[in-house]
């Protein structure tokens, strides 16, 4: 089935819907180096006019990677709930778009209709969407998580600790986490990115963080951002581990390049819930969100892994693998991989904007690493533009990075003061297990050893 629309005398043609999503893509340069964006502005506009018309029905007939080839888009189709996607299924993606904006597009409405619509509708209809349309509808849907916090409640704003070290130093380590704490950071979780993936670093960091939390009462989930395989290693050899992390794509082959499938992913949610680690929360809930995903947009393209796909639709896809597992956090690492995917500060504005609407529609319980490489044209006004029309837009987390300048990953991102300044001045606040603990007498013990940090090491 061709695709079409005229736009003066000229009539645009698109072959197919892969290429109909890529067309009506806003710029960005991953897509150019895929060579699958438009030829021009005009194009571009065309695609959208038609991509507009076209009936949301036809995402169910159509697969932008085939189902035969590929296990993400198996996942899609054979969970798609054709009773949630019901009250939608006679629009248009424009008449999407409409609705969602509309006062009949409630945040109830919204959560009943995640389970029926798949991420190429959500990828469609972002893409007719201005900036403040992505904030708009992102501010109404609210997915709440839980395991020793709740993330995600309405006025609330977390932050994830992020305490990395270029040499995995637990003295470093614990300065930077006993900083970000006293600055309010770490209710979302507080995680490590190792400089190495062994079991047995991972099992020591693990225990440190896990040692910490006991001795002061932290109401925290703790995570070490290594392989999902290393992390089942030490959780076998009883290392304490509260969430399970892994980096995800949205094609079965991108998987394959960070060494996981679904069948992987699902072994280790199972073990993960198994050990019943999390606590009841302050609603009375017991917290069961045992899984920690990240993504970002690039990343299949970047393993030649993109089927032709533009990476904004693909990075929906990844959300349905995340969906799938039920996660406690989803954190698109937006500026990570660099400009030769999203090349300056506009098109890493857009793209946050555009994961955290999506994430949200689907289900998931968005945050987002506001942040971006060296290399690439941006800079700190441009994150600062973004955080802020983030926590507009109701984003559940960022991260907390000491100084915003993370120095064993080495690129820019947000730092504890940035959660503050949101907090601030949108008068939101921490997860309510962790606000009460910062009143408490934990919270006092902790700040009488902020001149020792050695301290805060297990013996």
């Amino acid at each position: 089935m061709t695709f079409a629309h005229s736009i003066s005398s000229r009539r645009y043609s698109f072959g197919s819907l892969r290429e109909l999503l890529a067309k009506a893509t806003p710029l960005r340069s991953g897509d150019v180096l895929a060579a699958i964006a438009a030829e021009s502005a005009e194009e571009r506009v065309a695609a959208q006019f038609a991509l507009a018309d076209l009936p949301l029905a036809r995402f169910l007939e159509e697969q932008v990677v085939p189902y035969e080839e590929d296990e993400v888009t198996r996942l899609i189709v054979d969970t798609h709930d054709a009773d949630a996607f019901a009250p939608v299924r006679s629009l248009t993606v424009g008449e999407l778009r409409d609705w969602l904006l509309s006062d009949e597009a409630t945040p109830e409405r919204l959560a009943g209709l995640a389970a029926g619509l798949t991420p190429e509708m959500v990828a469609g209809v972002s893409k007719l969407m201005r900036v403040q349309d992505l904030i708009a509808a992102g501010a109404k849907i609210r997915v709440v998580t839980r395991f020793r916090t709740t993330v995600g409640l309405s006025g609330r704003l977390s932050a994830r600790l992020q305490p990395n070290h270029p040499t995995d130093s637990p003295a470093g380590i614990a300065a930077s986490i006993l900083d970000g704490l006293l600055l309010g950071s770490g209710d979302a979780v507080i995680g490590i990115n190792p400089a190495g993936d062994g079991v047995e670093v991972t099992a020591q960091l693990l225990r440190m963080i896990d040692a910490l939390r006991e001795r002061f009462s932290i109401p925290a989930q703790s995570c070490v951002l290594a392989h999902i395989t290393t992390q089942m290693a030490a959780l076998n050899r009883g290392a304490p581990i509260d969430l399970l992390f892994q980096s995800i794509a949205g094609t079965e082959a991108a998987n394959r390049s960070f060494g996981v499938n679904l069948s992987l992913l699902g072994e280790a949610y199972e073990a993960g819930r198994a050990l019943q680690r999390g606590a009841l929360c302050a609603d009375g809930q017991m917290g069961g969100n045992v899984m920690y995903f990240e993504t970002g947009q690039g990343s299949a393209l970047s393993a030649n892994a993109h089927h032709d796909v533009d990476q904004q639709t693909l990075e929906a896809r990844a959300y349905a693998v995340a969906r799938r597992f039920q996660p406690m956090l989803v954190n698109t690492v937006v500026g990570f991989i660099g400009p030769e995917y999203l090349y300056d500060g506009k098109q890493i504005l857009r793209a946050g904007l555009e994961d955290h609407f999506c994430g949200k529609l689907l289900g998931l319980p968005m945050g987002c690493d506001v942040c971006y490489t060296n290399h690439a044209e941006a800079d700190q006004d441009d994150m600062d533009t973004l955080l802020t029309l983030l926590g507009v837009a109701g984003v559940n987390y960022i991260m907390g990075v000491p100084g915003a300048d993370d120095v064993m990953l080495n690129y820019q991102s947000t730092s504890f003061h940035d959660a503050l300044y949101l907090r601030r001045v949108l008068g939101l606040r921490p997860a309510p297990e962790f606000e009460a603990w910062m009143e408490g007498d934990g919270f006092g013990r902790l700040a009488l050893e902020a001149c020792h940090p050695e301290r805060l090491l297990p013996a």
